[in-house]
């Protein structure tokens, strides 16, 4: 299964290999869980089929599917992890629920309904990895799990603009493209270069104040339970490159090079810090 996370998601993947070994497969369910409900748009047309496929996972989390459970590789090593662990069900039904989301193109209205979003989603997943690396010290990380949270998803989604500019998918927040005089229509069409490029920037001064937010707050986390912030320690360059790109995010990626991402990592696990 750990193939399968590094074809779904590298840099989880790439973060996972520095994670204590302990927890390594526990945290490997988790992260393919994730990749699972994160990319059912990618693999559906319609909205229809992703919310069947959200509520299936919705039964398997309530213990309502075991059989079918069994036999699928990603709910069955979850669902084994849930049982033997303790993990608290309620965030990752919360999650699915999240999800629903990103199967329709409705815009993101405010920054508030982004922190909400990202809050059960990114922070959950943070939170719910640090529950399983240290169950004792996640008590003190629920804060920092939600200000890196938003961080992570501001970053993913300022990657994802090309991909989600052609799907007809905003996440930038409503409030924010209005105070550069723009909607979710001129963002998409994006030929006013300036405005959407003072967007982006916006959109990333957002993230990087939830990313300072985190930092803060991740000195009163012990250390046992900071590897679970680890792919958090990309989002950074991501805003950087994010911020001298501008408008052209909309149709170039601005993720680093593999090996670059890999050395930020390692150095993160150093630090002991994102």
């Amino acid at each position: 299964m750990l193939a399968a996370l590094r074809e779904a998601d590298i840099d989880r993947y790439l973060s996972l290999l520095l994670m204590p070994d302990a927890v390594r497969n526990d945290l490997l369910a988790l992260f393919l869980f994730n990749a699972e409900i994160a990319s059912i748009r990618d693999r559906i047309r319609e909205a229809l089929p992703g919310e069947v496929r959200l509520q299936w996972w919705r039964d398997v989390l309530s213990g309502q599917r075991d059989s079918e459970a069994r036999a699928h590789p990603v709910a069955s090593a979850l669902v084994e992890v849930i049982e033997r662990r303790a993990m608290p069900v309620a965030p990752l039904i919360a999650m699915c629920d999240a999800r629903v989301f990103d199967l329709y193109d409705d815009p993101m209205p405010d920054r508030t309904s982004y922190e909400g979003y990202a809050g059960e989603t990114a922070s959950a997943l943070l939170q719910m990895s640090a529950f399983l690396i240290d169950p004792d010290a996640s008590t003190l990380s629920a804060t920092a799990s939600g200000h890196a949270g938003v961080a992570q998803a501001v970053a993913g989604h300022l990657l994802m603009l090309p991909i989600s500019q052609a799907r007809g998918q905003v996440f930038i927040p409503g409030d924010l493209l209005a105070a550069t005089g723009l909607d979710r229509e001129a963002f998409l069409v994006g030929t006013e270069t300036e405005r959407v490029t003072n967007a982006v920037r916006a959109f990333g001064g957002f993230g990087r104040e939830h990313l300072d937010k985190a930092r803060r707050a991740l000195t009163g986390v012990p250390a046992s339970a900071r590897p679970a912030y680890l792919p958090v320690a990309l989002a950074e360059s991501v805003f950087a490159r994010a911020e001298r790109e501008g408008a052209g995010c909309l149709s170039t990626s601005v993720r680093l090079p593999q090996w670059r991402r890999q050395w930020q990592l390692w150095s993160a696990a150093r630090r002991g810090s994102i």
